[in-house]
């Protein structure tokens, strides 16, 4: 096992007035007794603790300051300090939160001072979303936190750590790709070639699908009764049930595609990038709300981290057309039902497939012409103002239009 540490970036969406004016209270009491504590030439946390006991901070960022300003002092012999540090917190200080029936999925608790405390939600870069699941899931340590602004806009930047199986020595060219079609009938398809080149052992978790779809209709179905009603406390409390329901549904599925995964001579999972996904879907506007509202990015997440813990790669590949076209001949088919793809070329032997398959199939083959586009991007921007624009689609409920109302505790 190898252990990983990665600084994860979260994006703080438009505080209000109100909060917007704490955060600006908290940095500038930070700066304060940090400046205060190292003019001071603090050498010990106890030295340190007597400059800036009497701030009013929370405890969390006290016990930062206090391991910090003995640091710069003595480890790093800095001279001065500069004008706009990032307010620090210890690792107990932070609390994630995930509300994935939201249209803003992460919420973050910040410290103001002591018995005060901050809820805001959060945009996470779609490439560091893995990470916060596994924190979320308790598969990573949470460590110390950073805020600050930049631009006008509040980032908060958290640590994480992780065990990850050490990957295989196998060249690029030996991985057998794996298609992992996340879908609306069947809740994920995977399916690979064999040493022939032929689809085979592909394995549909249709049941599972159903069992979502069900508890997704049965949420909105109720939620909106509820608010009518103006019972906004009963539906949240009802909503937080049957989306525990639906988590535990995901987390039984994924865990079994990267079993399916291990059982496959070096394998590689190939999943459809997020950032695509919104652009390829054009099934009309009825089916486009479903499937935006769709645990796509909670789906992929989940698979994403609890592969890398089995050293398993992951890659991702652009959607477009893996479901429309024939993984025989090319050629662009349609379904006549959902579950079945039909090819228009004449001269293919395929005629009808399962339609998930040949979408797992097309996802794969996109890997093996070179078309994957690696999580490492050289010339991308990692950043959380980048994953910002990029919005991958929420885990939010099906309706477009009551997304605003579901928002939940943590939206003022």
């Amino acid at each position: 096992m190898t252990e990983l540490t990665k600084t994860l970036e979260l994006k703080l969406v438009e505080p209000n007035a109100h909060k917007r004016r704490k955060l600006r209270e908290t940095r500038a009491a930070y700066q304060q007794a940090l400046q205060d504590a190292f003019g001071q030439h603090c050498t010990t946390q106890s030295e340190a603790n007597d400059v800036v006991v009497d701030y009013d901070l929370s405890g969390y960022a006290k016990n930062a300051l206090k391991k910090y300003v003995p640091q710069l002092t003595t480890t790093y012999n800095a001279g001065e300090l500069h004008d706009d540090h990032p307010v620090r917190f210890t690792n107990e200080g932070l609390r994630l939160d995930h509300k994935p029936e939201n249209a803003i999925e992460w919420y973050v608790k910040i410290p103001h001072h002591e018995d005060y405390h901050l809820w805001l939600p959060a945009q996470p870069n779609p490439e560091q979303r893995d990470w916060l699941e596994a924190l979320n899931a308790g598969d990573a340590e949470l460590g110390e936190s950073r805020l600050f602004e930049r631009d006008g806009t509040w980032f908060l930047h958290v640590t994480a750590t992780r065990d990850v199986a050490d990957g295989s020595e196998v060249s690029a060219e030996e991985w057998t790709p794996i298609g992992v079609d996340i879908g609306e009938a069947s809740l994920v398809t995977v399916c690979h070639r064999d040493g022939d080149g032929t689809p085979t052992a592909p394995e549909l978790w249709a049941d599972e699908g159903k069992t979502v779809r069900r508890l997704r209709k049965t949420y909105f179905t109720a939620t909106q009764r509820l608010q009518e009603r103006e019972s906004e406390r009963i539906a949240e409390s009802f909503g937080d049930d049957l989306w525990d329901q639906i988590d535990d549904v995901f987390h039984r599925v994924t865990r079994e595609v990267v079993a399916y995964a291990e059982s496959v001579e070096n394998p590689v999972l190939v999943l459809e990038d997020l950032t695509y996904i919104r652009e390829s879907m054009d099934y009309g506007a009825y089916m486009n709300r479903r499937l935006h509202g769709w645990g796509f990015a909670k789906l992929h997440a989940q698979i994403r981290y609890k592969a890398v813990e089995k050293g398993i790669p992951v890659e991702t590949v652009n959607p477009r057309n893996t479901s429309k076209e024939c993984h025989a001949c090319g050629e662009v088919g349609y379904r006549p039902q959902q579950a079945t793809f039909k090819c228009t070329n004449d001269a293919c032997w395929m005629g009808e497939y399962q339609a998930d398959v040949n979408g797992a199939v097309n996802i794969a083959d996109r890997y093996l012409s070179g078309e994957s586009r690696s999580r490492e991007h050289e010339n991308d921007d990692d950043s959380a103002e980048d994953g910002g624009r990029l919005t991958a689609p929420q885990d939010s409920q099906a309706d477009a239009e009551t997304q605003q109302a579901t928002l939940g505790t943590y939206a003022s």
